[in-house]
């Protein structure tokens, strides 16, 4: 069979992005209230979304922000984050995890990952702890949770808060514990692509009410209360008591995501079932390796990431990727190292070699399509497309 690449029929007409968001007439009905209502940021819709969200994933406070990387940067600055302090994170992840790092003035740390599942090594976290590690945050890559009974035992041993980046993995459990509630704190992001999405949108979720009180103001200039609020006691007095910044999560935004938290549970359940399909498919396709699933935890799926078999193909990763565009097959790539980035490499003097796992796997590594509204033919489609590119370059 003639690769589209080369001139053949590809094996679908249109694209298949990796990601999609799905908005329902429900959802549009809850923005649209919000539109016609007297508040449109800083109204009741924000702590409403909070409180469904901290119960949705058991926790006593939850913290609204207009980004995944706004959460970061308020969870960084809660527990302390300054100029000199250093923070360890997984090479293995988006820019914004270790660039929020930089924001505070601190120095992100990067560490090697596990190869099968590629999410922090606890080993190299331990390794790599000083008299200067303030914090380290894992990543629940791809959508499952880390190895948290490990990385909390190190956590307590330093004294030092856990920070989980979970912005893939809403909807995942650990046991009967939710991702949400298995670190000091723990971020998330609403992105289109993500399994809840508000278009842009962030929640950081704690136990600890002194850290939810900072990220409140940190996300409103450092201002003590917000204009509800001074409305509601008549009231026109406010005090900037710390330096913040403008990340608040408008009534618009939280009605969408209010909305879309009362499907996530289905959301989640179809990602699964996309993702079995790719399961039992790829048993028999060789040339890759599905990443691997830890054992006592539920997945979410945010992403479905796959390892080339390089030995077994005659071509690279890139390749293969431009041969499955071709099909179209919208494969993506998640991520680049974030110590191989110029800036970081300008910066930090970050190089090459060190964190030799996930360097490796990024050479190999290729995200599939996976979302709510994908059909099993959709899925199906995919598992061809895999079929007869890899076959094509099989040795």
């Amino acid at each position: 069979m003639t690769l589209a690449l080369n001139g053949g029929t590809p094996v679908r007409d249109s694209l298949l992005p990796y990601g999609r968001q799905t908005v329902t007439d429900a959802d549009v009905a809850a923005v649209t209230e919000v539109l016609t209502s007297d508040w449109l940021t800083t109204g009741p819709a924000v702590p409403a979304f909070e409180e469904a969200f901290a119960s949705f994933v058991h926790t006593k406070h939850a913290v609204a922000v207009n980004s995944g990387t706004a959460a970061l940067h308020a969870a960084y600055a809660a527990v302390g984050i300054t100029k000199g302090d250093e923070v360890i994170v997984p090479a293995m992840t988006f820019a914004a995890t270790a660039n929020a790092v930089a924001y505070l003035g601190g120095t992100p740390v990067f560490v090697d990952i596990d190869p099968e599942t590629l999410q922090i090594d606890p080993a190299s976290v331990e390794k790599m702890m000083t008299k200067k590690t303030k914090a380290f945050v894992s990543v629940d890559y791809a959508g499952q949770p880390c190895d948290y009974v490990t990385l909390k035992a190190i956590a307590k041993k330093h004294g030092i808060p856990l920070v989980s980046d979970a912005c893939h993995a809403l909807g995942a459990t650990m046991g009967k514990d939710h991702v949400g509630s298995l670190a000091d704190l723990s971020t998330f992001s609403f992105h289109p692509v993500k399994p809840l999405a508000t278009g842009e949108g962030g929640m950081i979720t704690t136990d600890n009410p002194e850290w939810a009180e900072r990220m409140r103001h940190f996300r409103n200039h450092g201002i003590t209360t917000d204009h509800r609020q001074r409305q509601e006691k008549g009231s026109w007095f406010y005090e900037m008591q710390e330096l913040g910044f403008n990340y608040r999560l408008s009534d618009i935004h939280c009605a969408l995501g209010l909305s879309q938290l009362k499907s996530l549970a289905a959301a989640t359940k179809r990602r699964q079932e996309i993702a079995a399909i790719y399961d039992k498919a790829f048993a028999g396709i060789a040339g890759l390796t599905p990443l691997a699933k830890r054992h006592g935890t539920t997945h979410a799926y945010h992403l479905y990431v796959i390892q080339l078999n390089l030995d077994q193909l005659k071509a690279d990763r890139n390749a293969i990727f431009q041969a499955l565009r071709a099909e179209n097959i919208g494969v993506n790539v998640h991520y680049i190292p974030v110590h191989f980035h110029p800036w970081y490499r300008k910066t930090f003097g970050t190089k090459e070699g060190m964190c030799p796992i996930a360097e490796k796997a990024f050479t190999r590594i290729l995200s599939l399509p996976i979302f709510g509204a994908m059909t099993d033919k959709d899925a199906k489609d995919v598992v061809t497309a895999f079929d007869k590119v890899l076959s094509h370059y099989a040795r």
